[in-house]
């Protein structure tokens, strides 16, 4: 990554944006990736400054969360001198807190660029909400239109009908 600003970047950063325990979150590795440090270097200044993390801000990965996501990112496998311990993730509350931990412009460059991204997520959120909500609505409308059109078609049907003959009435007729 060698400029961190513009659209490419923000895009970058939503693909390593996953939802876990229903929050929004980056893992503790992509986030060193995009900082340029080692992850236990970011684990280190963060557990310095842990009163700053509570657990809605960063919280460890269970077993089964590790598995889950394992399908959606790349790991390094334990036998392979990979990670021995499970991942800790950030929510967008304790991404903006990373900027109060790691100081450097790089720090600061990326810190934007995440918040951008947690951003553009929302709206992109609220706009397919929206759009269920409206979708919602034209469905029942369209169930009540069904009924107004079967009771047209049937209405329309009985016009058609050919009419029945007049009858000669039996009997005296003035």
């Amino acid at each position: 990554m060698n400029e961190l600003s513009g659209d490419r970047i923000t895009t970058g950063i939503e693909k390593t944006i996953f939802r876990v325990q229903n929050h929004r979150v980056m893992l503790d590795s992509h986030l060193a990736m995009l900082y340029g440090v080692k992850t236990k270097a970011l684990l280190q200044s963060v557990k310095r400054n842990l009163p700053r993390f509570p657990e809605d801000f960063m919280f460890q990965l269970t077993r089964n969360e590790e598995r889950s996501l394992r399908s959606q990112f790349v790991t390094s496998k334990k036998e392979r001198g990979g990670r021995r311990y499970l991942p800790y993730v950030f929510t967008e509350q304790g991404v903006a807190m990373l900027s109060s931990v790691l100081h450097s412009e790089k720090a600061i460059r990326v810190n934007i660029a995440m918040m951008r991204a947690f951003v553009k997520l929302r709206r992109a959120m609220s706009t397919t909400q929206r759009l269920t909500q409206k979708l919602d609505e034209l469905e029942d409308k369209i169930k009540t239109h069904d009924n107004d059109i079967l009771a047209i078609f049937e209405a329309i049907r009985q016009l058609m009908k050919s009419p029945e003959p007049p009858r000669h009435r039996i009997g005296f007729h003035p």
